[in-house]
């Protein structure tokens, strides 16, 4: 992975601790598996924003569907460096996921 290198439990089970190589951060899961809802917020030193994303059942396979709106706080090429690193972890995502390859470390 390139935008996010660890993930981490906190107190608080909504949320989730990550490294990230902007520093840390913290991510809430807002998902509802049966509607293919998988929102979440997202809150580092320097902006919070939240990010909704749906799963669409297409045939045998499915769409994923992520919808960004850039922060105030945040320049166009700073929310355009973070949705390529999004869109690199996404093409790696789908090469595991149709290769059938068990591992998820790449």
């Amino acid at each position: 992975m390139v935008n996010v290198r660890s993930v981490e439990p906190t107190d608080d089970p909504d949320w989730w601790r990550m490294s990230t190589p902007q520093g840390p951060a913290r991510l809430r899961l807002r998902a509802h598996a049966e509607y293919g809802i998988l929102d979440h917020d997202y809150v580092d030193d320097t902006a919070s924003w939240q990010v909704p994303a749906r799963v669409v059942p297409n045939g045998e396979g499915a769409e994923f569907m992520i919808t960004f709106h850039r922060p105030p706080s945040l320049t166009d090429a700073v929310l355009k460096e973070q949705t390529d690193l999004v869109d690199t972890e996404l093409a790696a995502l789908k090469e595991i996921l149709e290769s059938g390859r068990a591992d998820v470390t790449a």
